[in-house]
């Protein structure tokens, strides 16, 4: 099995980047978001799945950016990997599923 990991940074509340990391390969897209990181993350992250040819289902493990950064940047971030990782059954920042993972603050 393959090992393909997400990875997701929403920390600076401009902009969101989103990784793939195919095997140890990584493959990054990030785009100026301004304020709507809510909104734009999935559609990212969609269509860095779609460039390399890889499903949801096929991905083993999320990974997240837990901060510092934004308040609400990180809770956008972290929500979404742990929704993902929580439907499709991965690991999410080394964690098992039904963890959650918790933005740190400094």
């Amino acid at each position: 099995m393959k090992k393909i990991v997400l990875h997701i940074d929403t920390s600076d509340n401009t902009k969101t980047s989103v990784g793939l990391s195919v095997e140890g390969t990584l493959f990054e897209k990030t785009e100026q978001v301004g304020n709507r990181s809510a909104q734009a993350v999935l559609p990212i992250v969609e269509k860095l799945l779609e460039e390399h040819s890889v499903r949801f289902e096929d991905l083993t493990a999320i990974e997240v950016n837990v901060g510092p950064g934004s308040y609400t940047g990180l809770r956008v971030g972290v929500s979404i990997a742990n929704t993902l990782a929580s439907t499709l059954r991965i690991p999410i920042n080394g964690k098992a599923v039904g963890e959650t993972v918790e933005p740190i603050y400094q």
